[in-house]
C-alpha cells in the first residue's frame, strides 16, 4: 500500500477553474485583437505576420494548459512539439518559395 502512496506524492497538481477561467479569458481578448487587427487599415501591410503570431499564442496557451502539455513530461512534449515545428518550417518554406516564384516568374508586358 505505501508503493502506491509513493507513486501519488511524485505527480504534479493540476490548476483549478479559476485558471482556466483566466486563460479562457486571455483566449477570447486574443480573438477580439485578431478581429481587430483585420479591420485596422494601418495595419495592412503587416496583417499575416500579426495573425500568425496572435494564432500561434492561442495554439501555445490551448495546448499548454487544456491539452495539459505544461504538466506533462518533456518527452511527451517534444513528441507534440517536434512535428509541429517541422510542419511550421515546411510552412513557411513553401510561403517563401511561392512569393519567390510569383515575384520573379511574373509575366511581364
Amino acid at each position: 500500500m505505501s508503493d502506491i502512496a509513493d507513486t501519488h506524492t511524485g505527480q504534479v497538481h493540476h490548476p483549478g477553474a479559476a485558471t482556466y477561467l483566466i486563460i479562457a479569458v486571455f483566449l477570447v481578448i486574443l480573438t477580439a485583437m485578431e478581429i481587430t487587427v483585420f479591420y485596422v487599415h494601418a495595419l495592412r501591410p503587416v496583417l499575416v505576420p500579426v495573425l500568425i503570431v496572435l494564432g500561434a499564442a492561442k495554439f501555445a496557451l490551448v495546448a499548454m494548459f487544456y491539452m495539459h502539455l505544461k504538466y506533462d513530461g518533456w518527452m511527451l512534449t517534444g513528441v507534440f512539439v517536434f512535428p509541429l515545428m517541422m510542419a511550421a518550417i515546411l510552412l513557411m518554406a513553401l510561403i517563401l518559395l511561392f512569393a519567390y516564384l510569383a515575384h520573379h516568374l511574373a509575366p511581364i508586358g
